[in-house]
């Protein structure tokens, strides 16, 4: 049992449509902790920041448009193998293609719009919640 932490990003399409409650309560439902959490609007400059490992991907500049259109939350999981067991809850990036009852299989628009980001690794873990997180900021 590894009890990790792993960002999870609720983006502006779900925002837009007040989902972050039942949201939420997947992730508690499913056992995880929101040890930290703030509702925030990204800059431009924030977002080709916090994405810059796709800076040369084709679809880059619209994914930092997008999560610059609207109020986003940001949030650290805390649980066993946290990160699995979020990127399991949100289900596959197209929700055309993510299982039942899935986070973007429910409540995702489209590849782009799918209503959550999380990390993908420990590392990436590591980075994503020091880029909006400071250590107080942590409550376990």
């Amino acid at each position: 049992m590894t009890i990790e932490r792993t960002l999870s990003i609720i983006k502006p399409d779900a925002t837009r449509r007040d989902l972050t409650g039942r949201i939420n309560a997947r992730f508690e439902e499913a056992g995880l902790k929101i040890v930290a959490q703030k509702r925030l609007r990204l800059t431009l400059e924030q977002a080709k920041a916090f994405y810059a490992v796709h800076a040369e991907r084709a679809f880059y500049e619209d994914l930092c448009s997008y999560m610059c259109s609207g109020p986003i939350v940001v949030q650290v999981l805390e649980g066993e193998n946290a990160i699995a067991q979020n990127r399991e809850i949100m289900g596959a990036t197209n929700p055309a293609n993510a299982d039942a009852g899935t986070i973007r299989a429910e409540f995702g628009e489209s590849v782009e719009a799918n209503s959550v980001h999380g990390s993908d690794a420990s590392d990436t873990a590591v980075q994503e919640i020091a880029f909006f997180f400071s250590q107080i900021e942590i409550i376990p």
